[in-house]
């Protein structure tokens, strides 16, 4: 495949496609967007990276269920960013057949057109839902957050080692496809790596209550509405700014040779773990008022707690450090306040609190 031809990002339009299709062209490759923009805010998102890069962006606007436009698409492709996915358990729970077509038979289908060409790199967004609940894993409770009592979990997070074990038709379909991934890795060559995620938050994010929830913590607050927490408000998640994770997908893709046939765990580590109610009172801190919270029961196959062992991404990727969470929760609510025009003293507050993060 010729050195100047594209790059392919399925779901590029979406939160960390366009922030990977933005770096790609920022660093002078050809992008070729193939998004079906169903997702509210998307159309902005690729507005956004036509604005900024021209005619190195070019977009297709197709569904990944599309077999034979995919097929064409990558055929132009020299490498493949795979972020188009049905992104929510609760939908999952709601419409499991679209669940599947999208998540499953969509990246079959990549694969397949993949298989054909054989040396063409993949890069995968998988899920820590792979894992599971992590019922069989003990807690305690440390001030307003969960921690594990295993000592060795406590200090790293739960590493790639971890059993699978598919709950909800979300992790089931994301499981699924991150398997066949690895497989056609395994069976056929494609050079096809897997990025487990943990939760990812930064700009370009329109978050709602089932999918980007840093995001949308961040909007109801802004906009002084109440935030419905699902479960206690202790759990923890590890939570990455949207740069690094754009860091570890082009080090994956750089470093195929590497990468190829291995799924990697991405997140924040256990250096930016977080409980819920912890990212509340920052949030708080930044708007200069408390956020007004209820609760509401746990929703099917929500963990207690997921922080990432990050050390195997962060050594065979070539990972440098990343945004501390507070600089980068109050860097996105700038953002936000920025985009959505709300008239509110956000900007002095969040330029103090990173001032004092410096």
């Amino acid at each position: 495949m010729a050195a100047d031809a594209p790059i392919l990002v399925t779901g590029g339009a979406g939160f960390i496609g366009s922030n990977i299709a933005d770096r790609l062209a920022g660093q002078g490759h050809d992008v070729l967007i193939y998004d079906a923009l169903t997702r509210p805010g998307v159309e902005r998102n690729l507005q956004w990276l036509k604005d900024r890069h021209g005619a190195r962006i070019t977009a297709i606007k197709a569904d990944i269920r599309q077999n034979d436009e995919l097929a064409r698409a990558v055929g132009e492709a020299r490498a493949v960013f795979h972020m188009a996915a049905q992104v929510a358990v609760t939908t999952s729970m709601d419409n499991p057949r679209d669940d599947f077509e999208i998540n499953i038979l969509g990246t079959f289908n990549l694969l397949e057109a993949l298989r054909k060409k054989r040396d063409t790199p993949l890069v995968f967004a998988s899920t820590n839902k792979v894992y599971g609940d992590l019922a069989d894993l003990d807690f305690a409770r440390d001030g307003d957050t969960y921690v594990p009592v295993d000592p060795e979990i406590r200090a790293h997070g739960i590493g790639e080692a971890r059993p699978l074990d598919f709950h909800t038709p979300y992790g089931v379909s994301k499981g699924a496809a991150d398997q066949y991934v690895l497989d056609y890795a395994r069976s056929f060559g494609v050079p096809a790596a897997v990025l487990r995620m943990s939760c990812i938050y930064g700009q370009r994010q329109m978050g709602t209550e089932d999918q980007g929830w840093v995001a949308h913590f961040l909007i109801r607050a802004l906009e002084g509405k109440p935030i419905t927490l699902y479960g206690d408000g202790y759990q923890v998640r590890d939570i990455l700014d949207v740069s690094d994770a754009v860091d570890a997908y082009l080090g994956a893709w750089q470093r195929i040779d590497t990468a190829k046939g291995r799924a990697f765990n991405l997140g924040g580590g256990a250096s930016n773990a977080v409980s819920l109610r912890v990212l509340l009172g920052h949030i708080g801190q930044l708007i200069g008022r408390d956020v007004d919270v209820s609760f509401s029961d746990w929703r099917a196959g929500d963990q207690r707690y997921f922080v990432a062992d990050t050390r195997l991404a962060e050594a065979e990727l070539g990972l440098g450090s990343k945004v501390p969470w507070r600089e980068g929760v109050a860097n996105l609510a700038r953002w936000l306040a920025a985009e959505r025009g709300f008239n509110h003293p956000i900007g002095a507050a969040v330029a103090e609190l990173s001032d004092a993060a410096g």
